[in-house]
């Protein structure tokens, strides 16, 4: 490996520099207005997520052991103080743009208003929801008299709220006794209240106002002479710590687990800045909060997050226009799947065309009197779960269905379990997965009896197997019959289910055993190419490249010669266009109204090129710490689409930033370029294609 620590990019700082492009998104004047609340809500959840799990890690880094360990030559202490100055920048500038969004609005005649700005009309309003709706679902906690500071979750906001009681009037304010509670904004409710109006004006009030305009009735038992209620947030350490009870099924270990992480070690601290400093110290010394934590002031309201689902009003014309997802070529939604998909494979990419082919896939397989078995692996799955309620159907009708699903998804522990318990009730098999390994590969096997021999169906695919994402995640699904490639995945759930055996496998590359050592040899064979004047790329398209070993083989291809494209939406160790290091490496990253989450690998061949799609990034957790599946394309129209769709990104030069050394967003502009944004030209892509097979049948 490369020492040289000046060749690569922290990944916390790379990660916060992909955050700071959601924020550009949010700052942009030509995203809709309601599209840049959204955008607002999507960094902030970023960030919570990101203290949560890598700044609680670092943070773990630092207190463990006597002489701190080092991140690319800076200590972990000294890298929590950088993290924390670019969020307190970060922060700074989110509240910038919320109240420049909010002034915008006004101009479309939508008003958020405070609780010093309600009329004598929406007064009554006001009081009754909080008496009907509110109310009810408060917790008031007094905190003078506690033995113990109560626990505060990391899900939710407080309003950290001052009394000032009556005394004599002799003395002066500093002698006055206070008391402090804190109430619970309820996640409940909708955080965002739209008010009655009969004008054209339109008016939204926050859930934290309507308590704040109802403190008196609150605390109306006691005598105090003044109030006052400022939010706080607080995030908490996210790590799973399992118990070795042997006695306890995994699901029970995870279950404690998740329930422990309620008290996971405070990370985070962020509070109105407008606080007193008497209130602020009474509520750090009561949650135990130091140095070693990030303190940063706000503005008035936190979990901005909640913005992701700020109420749209009816008012379309402030939003992106919603692209109706297309039909694929040549597959129909109307007759057997299953009979189109034995002739040829085909190729879904959402959302640009339809998820519903995926549900078609397992629901004809649930009625299939010839299909025997069902295997799927599950990792992040809908609420209300159209996945679920198939392989539920197919397992009433007989068929016997076996599902991976990884409980450790974070975040989706609980949902994940539910769903286990509900299918493990149903009679579906169930496999939680290899001991110290993540399941994250996206796999669906399908086997029908056909003249008495087993055929094999299947969907390998870069994303979960999920309809609600799949509206807002750009991913891309193989659908296949081909006899080898499902062979192999047959060996993965196999091996899930006898773990020390290792297959061989010919066709899929899986980790942890081989997705490392078959990457380097397709760049190894870039480079011997390009040494020999052949004709030599590499083309890859991922959420995230933090492995030093593969960017360091990434910048050895460079070095001969290879001409490598890198669209890269999220983390980014490497740095391209070094001379000496990486000249011949250009990387773009793409945050635009959908997420870019496929993976696509081509690698040139000398002319003849490989496609792969995966459900692994180069990250080392995907690499050897895994079970991910990268599958070959093999089906020349298939290959061409995805070379062509893989040009498509890297043309764009609307929403499309350069990865850069010194982490600077710029924009990608090439010249008088005509302005090219790719999600939109992907769109018009697949419609193209779709118009062309309508022309030829006429």
């Amino acid at each position: 490996m490369n020492n040289n620590y000046t060749s690569y990019i922290d990944r916390e700082k790379s990660w916060l520099t992909f955050n700071a492009r959601v924020l550009q998104e949010a700052n942009d004047s030509n995203v809709p207005l309601l599209d840049r609340f959204r955008f607002l809500g999507i960094f902030s959840n970023n960030l919570d997520e990101f203290f949560r799990v890598r700044y609680a890690a670092i943070r773990r880094m630092s207190l463990e052991s006597a002489e701190s360990e080092k991140i690319l030559g800076v200590k972990a202490e000294q890298l929590l103080k950088e993290i924390t100055e670019i969020v307190i920048e970060q922060q700074s500038e989110s509240l910038r743009i919320l109240n420049e969004i909010e002034k915008k609005l006004e101009l479309e005649n939508i008003f958020i208003i405070n609780e010093k700005d309600i009329s004598k009309e929406q007064e009554k309003f006001i009081h009754d929801y909080f008496i009907q709706k509110v109310s009810p679902a408060l917790v008031t906690i007094m905190l003078n008299d506690l033995e113990e500071f109560p626990l505060l979750k990391d899900t939710s906001g407080y309003l950290a709220v001052k009394l000032v009681m009556n005394g004599s009037e002799l003395l002066n304010d500093s002698a006055k006794e206070i008391r402090y509670a804190v109430v619970e904004i309820p996640n409940t409710i909708n955080r965002f209240v739209v008010l009655p109006s009969n004008s054209e004006k339109q008016y939204i009030i926050l859930l934290d106002d309507v308590i704040r305009y109802n403190l008196n009735n609150i605390f109306n038992i006691f005598d105090y002479e003044s109030i006052s209620a400022h939010m706080i947030k607080i995030t908490r350490d996210a790590q799973l710590e399992f118990d070795s009870d042997l006695s306890k099924s995994l699901i029970e270990k995870i279950s404690s687990s998740v329930k422990e992480r309620r008290v996971g070690e405070p990370v985070r601290f962020v509070y109105d800045q407008a606080i007193g400093k008497d209130t602020l110290d009474f509520f750090l010394r009561g949650m135990h909060i130091d140095s070693s934590d990030s303190i940063i002031p706000g503005g008035r309201y936190h979990n901005r997050r909640d913005y992701m689902s700020f109420p749209n009003l009816g008012r379309y014309d402030l939003l992106y226009k919603e692209n109706v997802p297309l039909p694929i070529s040549g597959l129909s939604l109307e007759g057997s799947i299953l009979e189109k998909i034995k002739k040829k494979d085909y190729l879904l990419y959402a959302p640009y065309q339809s998820f519903s082919y995926i549900i078609k896939f397992l629901r004809e397989a649930a009625l299939d009197p010839k299909v025997a078995s069902i295997k799927i692996t599950l990792y992040r799955l809908a609420k209300n779960s159209q996945i679920v309620s198939s392989l539920i159907n197919a397992a009433k009708n007989g068929k016997k269905v076996t599902v991976q699903i990884e409980l450790q998804a974070r975040f989706d522990e609980e949902s994940n379990i539910s769903y286990s318990e509900q299918m493990q009730t149903e009679g579906i098999e169930l496999i939680f997965g290899v001991k110290g390994l993540k399941v994250h590969s996206k796999i669906c096997v399908i086997e029908r009896i056909e003249d008495s021999k087993i055929k094999r169906y299947g969907l390998i695919s870069t994303g979960n197997f999920n309809e609600n994402s799949a509206k807002v995640y750009t991913d891309v699904t193989l659908f296949t019959s081909n006899t080898e490639i499902l062979k192999d995945a047959s060996n993965v759930f196999d091996f899930f289910d006898v773990n020390y055996r290792v297959h061989r496998y010919k066709h899929l590359i899986v980790s942890p055993h081989y997705t490392r050592g078959k990457f380097n040899k397709l760049i190894e064979r870039e480079i011997s190419n390009a040494l020999l004047g052949k004709e030599a790329f590499i083309k890859l398209k991922m959420n995230s490249i933090s492995d030093f070993k593969m960017t360091d083989k990434l910048y050895e291809a460079s070095n001969a010669g290879v001409k490598i494209q890198l669209i890269i939406r999220g983390i980014c160790c490497l740095i391209p266009g070094i001379k000496g290091l990486s000249e011949n490496i250009e990387a773009i990253s793409i945050v635009d109204n959908y997420l870019e989450h496929s993976r696509v690998y081509i690698f040139a061949n000398d002319g003849n090129p490989d496609v792969f799609i995966s459900s692994a990034d180069f990250m080392t957790r995907n690499l050897d710490a895994r079970v991910e599946v990268t599958c070959p394309i093999y089906d020349e129209d298939i290959k061409k689409e995805l070379i062509e769709t893989f040009e498509i990104g890297w043309k764009a030069n609307v929403k499309a930033r350069i990865h850069s050394n010194d982490l600077a967003n710029k924009y990608r502009r090439r010249g008088d370029e005509k302005p090219f944004r790719a999600q939109l030209e992907m769109y018009n892509y697949y419609q193209n294609k779709l118009d062309v097979i309508a022309e030829t049948v006429k």
